[in-house]
């Protein structure tokens, strides 16, 4: 209709997300290494909580998630007045470009990074400039070389996905140098748990004043169900995005789950420390049956066949097995499966199901 109220520029340019599948026709029982989760589940203390916070929903949550960022603080080592709360920490970045970024502006994504970055720059009216990355890996040169007077926010996941890459905290340093007085460097550290040692970008932060980090619950912590992520910044930043925050977007339930849980570091210990040794098993047995994957940082990898076809036929073999992994197509990989890493018994049904489709015993 010609009458029809127009939406907002940039918002028809969005391609609706399509999330990994959770289940296959006809089969009961599913192994579903698609969307990146916890297979452990989540802490014990994590549920306990959940279940007590339950038993006050009528009441309204406290605004300034005080506890929870109090609680992110301690075991990271961070000032709790420089840390801000989302619901995932997808809420979190759509703050920072809903912010820092409008009509005319342009935002800055890499060939193989995080679909809602685009999304984000167009719901805001801003041009999404996709810069390429090389073996798979960000180029800090080749994103410097894309920077113009109308760059304002620069998005870079590390660990990267679907890739698994990463880039050296050298390389992140130079990128904030040269973008320093230009734009923000947003550091997308979702995955930041399964790297032994690796603070998620944090003394960049402190170290750069226009360097934000993003963090999630969903992965490491087994609470993609609830959706609760954080941001840590410079204080001026924070102050600019609490502006914007809906002063009750977390509920009471949401934030205890997520104190348990950051809490219990042993939890995340042992789930790092099962995840690298079955991450570096499961990698090691598709090679050897010839089929490319990187050195993954993440809970998944990305197996990369000869080309579309035969990557389309082992996700049917995979699924004919009851296993459900991740088409990557619309990242730039008709010739890849992005396979979540899970325990043990969940690895060697993924490798003996491809064993069988390559023919390899």
């Amino acid at each position: 209709m010609s009458d029809q109220i127009q939406p907002q520029p940039g918002i028809m340019d969005i391609a609706l997300y399509v999330s990994g599948e959770s289940t296959i026709e006809g089969r009961a029982e599913v192994l579903k290494l698609s969307s990146n989760e916890n297979h452990y589940g989540c802490s014990d203390k994590a549920r306990e909580a959940f279940l007590r916070a339950a038993q006050a929903l009528n009441r309204y949550p406290n605004t300034d998630h005080g506890p929870l960022r109090r609680a992110i603080g301690e075991v990271h080592g961070l000032d709790p007045d420089r840390i801000i709360c989302g619901v995932g920490s997808d809420e979190v970045l759509q703050f920072i470009t809903q912010a820092y970024a409008g009509p005319g502006d342009e935002v800055i994504t890499t060939e193989h990074g995080f679909s809602l970055y685009p999304i984000l720059a167009h719901a805001v009216g801003a041009t999404p400039i996709t810069v390429a990355e090389v073996d798979r890996c960000i180029d800090v040169d080749a994103i410097l070389a894309a920077v113009t007077d109308k760059t304002r926010i620069v998005f870079l996941a590390n660990p990267a996905n679907p890739t698994g890459t990463m880039v050296a905290a050298d390389e992140i340093a130079r990128l904030a140098k040269g973008l320093a007085g230009r734009a923000l460097l947003v550091h997308d550290g979702a995955y930041a748990e399964f790297v032994e040692g690796f603070d998620g970008g944090a003394s960049q932060v402190d170290d750069h004043a226009n360097v934000v980090m993003t963090r999630t619950f969903s992965k490491i912590h087994g609470l993609g169900g609830l959706r609760i992520g954080w941001g840590y910044a410079a204080r001026p930043v924070i102050d600019v995005l609490n502006r914007i925050r809906q002063p009750f977007n977390l509920s009471e339930a949401q934030m205890a789950a997520a104190e348990a849980a950051m809490r219990d570091t042993e939890f995340a210990r042992r789930c790092r420390e099962d995840n690298i040794r079955w991450r570096d098993w499961l990698r090691n047995a598709l090679v050897q049956m010839g089929i490319a994957c990187d050195p993954s940082h993440a809970n998944f990898i990305l197996a990369r066949f000869a080309d579309a076809d035969e990557a389309e036929a082992a996700d049917k073999a995979l699924k004919d097995s009851g296993i459900l992994v991740r088409r990557v197509t619309g990242y730039g990989f008709p010739e890849g499966l992005r396979i979540t890493v899970g325990d043990e018994a969940a690895c060697r049904r993924v490798i003996h199901a491809l064993g069988q489709f390559k023919g390899v015993r």
